[in-house]
């Protein structure tokens, strides 16, 4: 369990870049959804240890990323959107990360590094973009931590490398294991998550399941906008619209059109159906 407890972060002499954050986020994958510069790197790199809240506090099951215990560190792995590994090769990396994360798994480094039509042993420098973020992503992987953080993964992959991505990351999740995953490319991993985070002007609209958010609101598309739509978008001849939820209501999530809303005058009136479900159900 990640909690977050009035969380803020104000960058030396700069602007406050996270206030007053509140949550908890339980094990499964979770969707990180903001506007650009509205500080889903920065939480991703307090939740790390990487920088430290300068008020509130946040933990990973009780314990505080800040104090940088290597008994807290080694189930943590934050892979940032320009991040590079020494070793020059993903397989010499791993040999030195296996020393501190107990969980590394060669095996398993291995198969994600064929998916990916990688042996490991490319030097990662002579890489195009697109198979050095395949290396990383193999890697980070194959470490198995209990919290594994991903900034923006599928940049410089090709539609093939995002859909083996989502099926990697479906396939590591599991019952004590949290990831976070920061990104605009919603459609290649569309089936993966379990909950959002969504984040605006610094402040956290919203954390919730799946679940919470599907019970609350509904999504459709239609020539048409239903007459009781809180938001509606009009895209390829479709109007594609967000209601509250009815007793038997069962739809997909539209996470685009969630993402528009929660940026729109009509945010308000979605994330308080969805924090009153969430709330009915505690």
């Amino acid at each position: 369990m990640i909690t977050f407890n009035n969380l803020c972060y104000r960058y030396p002499k700069g602007p406050e870049a996270l206030s007053d954050i509140t949550a908890a986020i339980s094990p499964g994958i979770h969707l990180l959804l903001g506007e650009n510069g509205t500080g889903k790197t920065t939480l991703l790199h307090i939740i790390a240890g990487l920088l430290y809240p300068t008020a509130g506090s946040v933990e990973i099951d009780g314990m505080s990323p800040r104090l940088r215990q290597p008994a807290l560190l080694e189930k943590i792995f934050f892979l940032g959107d320009d991040m590079t590994l020494p070793g020059g090769t993903a397989l010499a990396f791993a040999h030195t990360a296996a020393k501190a994360y107990a969980g590394f798994d060669a095996g398993l480094l291995a198969d994600y590094l064929a998916c990916f039509g990688l042996t490991g042993r490319e030097r990662l420098d002579r890489l195009s973009l697109g198979n050095r973020r395949k290396s990383l992503i193999a890697v980070a992987l194959a470490l198995r931590t209990q919290v594994l953080l991903l900034d923006e993964p599928a940049n410089g992959l090709d539609i093939g490398s995002k859909e083996t991505l989502g099926r990697m990351l479906a396939e590591a999740a599991g019952d004590d294991r949290t990831i976070i995953v920061s990104t605009h490319v919603t459609h290649d991993f569309h089936n993966i998550f379990d909950g959002v985070i969504a984040l605006r002007r610094n402040r956290l609209q919203l954390a919730a399941t799946l679940t919470d958010i599907l019970s609350a609101v509904a999504f459709t598309a239609g020539m048409i906008p239903p007459v009781e739509a809180i938001f509606a978008h009009q895209s390829a001849g479709l109007f594609r619209s967000i209601t509250a939820a009815g007793a038997d209501t069962e739809t997909d999530i539209d996470y685009n059109l969630l993402y528009m809303a929660l940026q729109s005058d009509r945010a308000d009136i979605i994330t308080s159906l969805i924090n009153s479900h969430r709330q009915q159900q505690l």
